[in-house]
């Protein structure tokens, strides 16, 4: 059993015994004081002994060093004071007597003291002696600074992170847009060699030459410029057509006679054709022409 279980049974046991001794007459007069209903409270208002606890606390001291002062409250400017009696549950009315009432301790005040010829007023060139020592208003500083660098970290750090953001979706709008020129690029080729377009249209916009802005200043883009690598295996391979039967003539190659000279490919009878003799190359520059057709 528990000690809550055991202290209910032994209070239920006390009451059953305390009704059996009454009821047997056990019970005397005198044991048990039966107090009235109501009892009335006296309060005692000793006015002698409360001055002499007073007297007893006084201490005679200047008032330089008490401060105390009486006084009744200021008046009340017109239209501030608050008509109602003297209700205690009125914060602003009881606000206001507080004011008042040190306003007219400050008017009492200022004026004995300027008679005891005490200053009222700090200097301007005034330092106070701290209640800190240096030390330790140093380590509050190296805090301070310690906590505001930190603060700072943390904001460069999230600008940072917002700039990656930023540079990493530009990146991809840019690849983006890559993509789809190179897509469109590639679209246009096709047509183009099907047929279907008669030029390309983004080769024209690179043949154009940067034009000037105003104030006499050209753009900075630089002008296209042919590959000979590119024009040389165009001029040779093609751009994917036919590649056979290259050098075979046709009918209008046949008849084509702009690159014939009757001087030299034509001789008459009797004329004789003037040879010219050409000196053989040094080894050196031989070896350079090599080098070139490699």
């Amino acid at each position: 059993m528990s000690d809550l279980d055991s202290s209910d049974s032994e209070s239920i046991d006390s009451d059953t015994q305390l009704q059996q001794d009454f009821s047997s007459g056990k019970l005397k007069p005198g044991l048990n004081v039966a107090l009235p209903a109501s009892i009335e409270k006296h309060y005692i208002n000793d006015v002698a002994g409360m001055k002499c606890k007073l007297e007893e606390l006084k201490s005679n001291l200047d008032w330089i060093e008490r401060l105390d002062t009486t006084s009744d409250p200021a008046p009340a400017q017109p239209g501030t004071d608050i008509q109602g009696g003297d209700d205690i549950h009125n914060d602003f009315r009881r606000e206001m007597l507080f004011y008042r009432q040190a306003q007219a301790t400050v008017l009492t005040a200022i004026p004995k003291l300027h008679k005891m010829g005490i200053k009222t007023k700090r200097p301007e060139d005034y330092f106070a002696q701290m209640a800190k020592t240096d030390d330790h208003m140093k380590r509050v500083r190296e805090r301070l600074l310690h906590k505001q660098l930190s603060i700072e970290k943390s904001e460069k750090a999230k600008k940072l992170r917002e700039l990656r953001k930023y540079g990493k979706k530009v990146q991809q709008e840019v690849l983006l847009k890559r993509q789809k020129d190179k897509k469109e690029m590639m679209e246009a080729v096709k047509k183009y060699r099907k047929g279907q377009k008669n030029k390309l249209d983004f080769l024209d916009d690179l043949d154009k030459p940067a034009s000037k802005q105003q104030g006499g200043k050209q753009k900075d883009k630089k002008e296209f410029r042919s590959n000979k690598k590119r024009e040389y295996k165009n001029k040779k391979f093609g751009f994917g057509g036919q590649k056979k039967r290259g050098k075979q003539n046709t009918s209008d190659s046949a008849r084509d006679m702009s690159d014939f000279n009757p001087r030299v490919n034509q001789k008459r009878p009797g004329q004789k054709v003037k040879k010219t003799t050409q000196n053989r190359p040094g080894k050196s520059r031989r070896q350079n022409i090599k080098n070139r057709k490699r």
